[in-house]
């Protein structure tokens, strides 16, 4: 499970399971040192977690003291109790989004200063498929068909003071109608774009990381496809 807190990659892992090779570079073990927010420096592993250390964790994540932790793995021995702690800590809000694909150029949206991928909140008896699309529709103008889904991702964020957490699940789609394409500015879209990979590729440095994950998701998917 992987969780975007303040921008930030945060990977809850089960007890048995370990970040990959070479992407950590520092190892903490909670049950043996105390976690301390300096000791959060670039990519950190730290085992042994349990409630009252994860919601540590939270409060160092949440802090509004800058911090140079790029992405944060976290090994816990209750998961589920990890899971359910979090569901009773915010408030969930379900989303679906888009990759939205044109030959080899996919659809960007600017919003909020930033270049995102078009998504929304999912409405009552919806089902996840059908709220992607008439999101996209709606906020790109645009028709499309919707195709396999990429990955799911979360993001916690603060509204009218109350924390959320939202749980977006990501589709491949195909432009099907273009002709009426303009941003939505009822949605405060300001641009709605085709962009080549190279272009995509220095659209994600003023992004947020949850896009560039849904990206790299689907470029493995694709490889994982092309060889089979």
């Amino acid at each position: 499970m992987i969780i975007f807190i303040n921008d930030i990659p945060v990977r809850i892992l089960k007890t048995n399971e370990k970040p990959d090779s070479g992407h950590v570079n520092h190892v903490i073990d909670a049950s043996a040192e105390p976690l301390t927010q300096s000791k959060l420096i670039h990519h950190v592993w730290i085992s042994n977690v349990g409630v009252s250390d994860f919601d540590l964790l939270l409060s160092f994540l949440n802090s509004k003291v800058p911090t140079s932790l790029l992405s944060l793995f976290i090994s816990v021995a209750d998961y589920e109790g990890i899971k359910a702690y979090l569901r009773s800590k915010f408030k969930l809000v379900k989303a679906a989004g888009g990759l939205v694909r044109k030959k080899d150029k996919f659809l960007m949206i600017y919003r909020m200063k930033k270049w995102d991928l078009p998504k929304g909140k999912k409405e009552k008896g919806e089902k996840y498929r059908q709220t992607a699309v008439r999101e996209i529709e709606e906020e790109c103008n645009v028709t499309v068909k919707i195709g396999k889904k990429i990955c799911t991702t979360w993001h916690t964020y603060t509204m009218n003071k109350r924390v959320m957490i939202k749980k977006t699940r990501w589709y491949v789609m195909d432009i099907v109608d273009e002709t009426r394409m303009k941003p939505s500015a009822e949605e405060d879209i300001e641009e709605v774009r085709w962009m080549n990979p190279k272009e995509v590729y220095h659209a994600l440095e003023h992004s947020y990381k949850s896009i560039s994950y849904v990206f790299g998701q689907y470029y493995e998917m694709m490889e994982i496809k092309s060889t089979r």
